[in-house]
C-alpha cells in the first residue's frame, strides 16, 4: 500500500520550500482552546516512561519522555529501542482522524514526546526506519511551547533551516524529506514551559518482518 502525497488545501497552511524535501506548515491547526485542552488531557492521562536507547554504542536515557500507541501490530524499532504500541486512547482516535482527513492518508501509530523543559531535546536523527517504508508521511503535531525545530541536509552541509512550532501547529513532512534531511529538536538557553510532540505515522508490517 503506497500512502498519499496529497497535502491539505494550500490556503490553510504554508509550503516550506527546501531542496530535497516535501514539507508543510499550519500554524493553527487546532485552536488555542482546542490545543489547551488536548495538552493538559494528555499530559495527565499519559502513561509517560523515559527510555534508554543506544548511541554509539552507548545506552542512554532519552532527554524526554515518550509513549509509542498504535494498532496492535505496529511494532517499532529505532535506536536499539523496540516499541510495543499501547491501545489507542479516545483523545488519540480523535486526533488521527482530524489528521488523516486533512493529509488524505492513513496513520496505524503514533510516538508522543514530552519535554519538560527547555533542557529536554531530540537529538540530529531521520524517520527513516525500513518499516516506515520508502517515502514516509510523517505528521508532526506540537501542544503546548513553541521550541525551535531544526533541519540540516545530509549531504549538502550548507543546507540548514529552522522553524519554531508553536501550540496547535501541525508540520507535515513526506516524500524525500526523511532520505535527505536530518532534524533535531536542542536545549534552549533560556526557560521553556513544557511542550508535548505528536508523530503520526504508518508502520509497513510486512517491511517489519522482512528486517
Amino acid at each position: 500500500m503506497q500512502q498519499s502525497s496529497l497535502f491539505p488545501p494550500a490556503e490553510q497552511g504554508e509550503i516550506i520550500t527546501l531542496h530535497d524535501a516535501d514539507l508543510h506548515y499550519f500554524p493553527n491547526f487546532y485552536s488555542a482552546v482546542e490545543a489547551d485542552y488536548l495538552f493538559e488531557l494528555l499530559r495527565v492521562e499519559t502513561p509517560w516512561r523515559q527510555d534508554s536507547i543506544r548511541i554509539a554504542g552507548v545506552q542512554r536515557l532519552q532527554p524526554r519522555l515518550s509513549a509509542w500507541y498504535g494498532d496492535t501490530d505496529a511494532e517499532y524499532t529505532y535506536s536499539g529501542l523496540h516499541l510495543v504500541p499501547l491501545t489507542w486512547s479516545f483523545p488519540l482516535i480523535d486526533i488521527k482522524a482530524k489528521l488523516e482527513d486533512s493529509c488524505a492518508t492513513q496513520f496505524n501509530s503514533v510516538l508522543l514526546n514530552y519535554y519538560r523543559d527547555q533542557q529536554d531535546s531530540m537529538g540530529w536523527h531521520s524517520d527513516d526506519e525500513v518499516e516506515l517504508g520508502p517515502a514516509p508521511i510523517i505528521a508532526s503535531l506540537t501542544l503546548g511551547a513553541s521550541r525551535e525545530f531544526a533541519f540540516k541536509h545530509k549531504t549538502r552541509k550548507e543546507l540548514r533551516y529552522k522553524i519554531k512550532l508553536g501550540h496547535g501547529s501541525l508540520l507535515v513532512m513526506q516524500g524525500n524529506t526523511q532520505k535527505y534531511w536530518l532534524h533535531a529538536i536542542a536545549k534552549e538557553k533560556e526557560p521553556v514551559g513544557a511542550r508535548i510532540n505528536l508523530t503520526f505515522r504508518r508502520i509497513f508490517k510486512e517491511r517489519s518482518d522482512a528486517k
